[in-house]
């Protein structure tokens, strides 16, 4: 897994890596909770690993997003969300939010921001969606940080 020139965190610190892959199960959980279903989930997810240039999350998000119910033209769309008219006004929020919190370090969350996404999700769904976000873009950076190769296809998306 990954190059083997590099030290993989999820290996070098077990316990650590443990620790945030249950935040991120609390994370789907809160998301659950919230009615954000696994499509949108993973089309944030999907999106942010895109922002990152994480290949390895890339695909894995891929594969659960096609099983979520994200078809080939969506998965297309992405890139061109603000453009495309494939997308929910929940969705374009949630991407809206998702580039917000993945760029972070450019503005944070604009106050214009923040009041067009809260105008269309909820208080809960923009707290579920937040924590999907930073959970993904942490495991966005251990998998580039170690050079996760691709994961093999789980099924064919034609």
């Amino acid at each position: 897994m990954g190059d083997q020139r590099r030290v993989h965190l999820s290996k070098a610190a077990p316990e650590v890596y443990q620790a945030i892959d249950a935040m991120a199960k609390q994370v789907g959980a809160l998301a659950a909770d919230a009615g954000v279903e696994p499509r949108l989930k993973e089309l944030v997810q999907l999106h942010a690993s895109q922002l990152n240039g994480c290949a390895y999350c890339v695909r894995v998000h891929l594969d659960r997003g096609m099983k979520a119910g994200l078809d080939v033209d969506t998965v297309a769309q992405l890139p061109t969300w603000r453009e495309s008219g494939v997308f929910t006004d929940r969705e374009r929020a949630a991407l809206e939010l998702t580039e917000s919190l993945t760029f972070i370090h450019e503005e944070g969350v604009s106050d214009e921001v923040y009041d067009r996404v809260g105008f269309v999700l909820s208080e809960a769904e923009y707290v579920a969606v937040s924590w999907i976000v930073v959970s993904i873009n942490a495991f966005n950076r251990l998998a580039i940080a170690g050079r996760y190769p691709v994961p093999p296809r789980t099924e064919p998306t034609a």
